[in-house]
């Protein structure tokens, strides 16, 4: 069995695993989904993975899964401790030397966002129920966004530290509804930077409220290879 270990996007909580986190357990693996000091603003990038690392204990065989904004922190991890597998779920990919303030102008997000709304008009809302929720049960969606922290800028500002990627098996799982990150805009982001052709799970951006058991099948694959 393995020992998946969730990283939460910004300004979010562990919390946000729960569901996947009970589908796993389930099945028989080891979970680990720590609260990051995002709203520290003593926290950078490395002191959200001393969180993780601590968190992690002497556990192995280890799947390391960054979503979103936790992808600056996974990889990190998978640095660390070694990994069986490190996955990017629906994950900014981080650049050598890039901070994660830069990250969205050196990508061409904008670009991105303004190309794909302006086809089906709801990518990029201002609403979260329509940009991150989509897909999720509203009361959910609201439990969700009442346990939301500020989010520290320290790590804004932060180049990101490693010279090259973890030499780990490496995947990359796009939404394939994300509302936020338009699904093109990933595909060509995973191979342009990770060389990897990117896998798609039918959900929103936050799939592991929305599709925990499907989310959770595609690990599991992941954890096997």
């Amino acid at each position: 069995m393995s020992t998946f270990v969730l990283i939460h996007g910004a300004a979010d909580v562990g919390w946000y695993w729960h569901l996947l986190e009970a589908e796993l357990r389930r099945r028989g693996h080891e979970v680990v989904a720590p609260d990051l000091p995002c709203d520290d603003d003593a926290a950078g990038l490395n002191e959200y993975a001393d969180a993780v690392v601590e968190a992690v204990g002497d556990r192995s065989d280890l799947v390391i899964v960054g979503q979103s904004f936790g992808a600056f922190t996974a990889p990190l991890v998978a640095d660390r401790l070694g990994a069986t597998a490190l996955v990017y779920l629906a994950g900014m990919i981080p650049k050598p030397g890039e901070t994660p303030g830069e990250w969205w102008d050196v990508t061409e997000y904008g670009k991105a966002v303004e190309a794909q709304r302006a086809v089906d008009g709801v990518t990029g809302d201002d609403d979260p129920y329509v940009s991150f929720y989509n897909g999720v049960p509203r009361e959910l969606a609201d439990e969700a966004m009442s346990k939301e922290r500020a989010q520290s800028q320290t790590p804004m500002g932060t180049p990101w530290p490693l010279a090259a990627y973890p030499e780990v098996p490496t995947y990359f799982l796009l939404c394939g509804q994300d509302q936020f990150f338009p699904v093109d805009f990933f595909r060509n982001l995973a191979k342009q930077r990770l060389n990897v052709v990117a896998d798609e799970i039918d959900a929103g951006h936050c799939v592991a409220l929305s599709k925990p058991v499907e989310l959770a099948d595609v690990l599991e694959g992941y954890a096997k290879r």
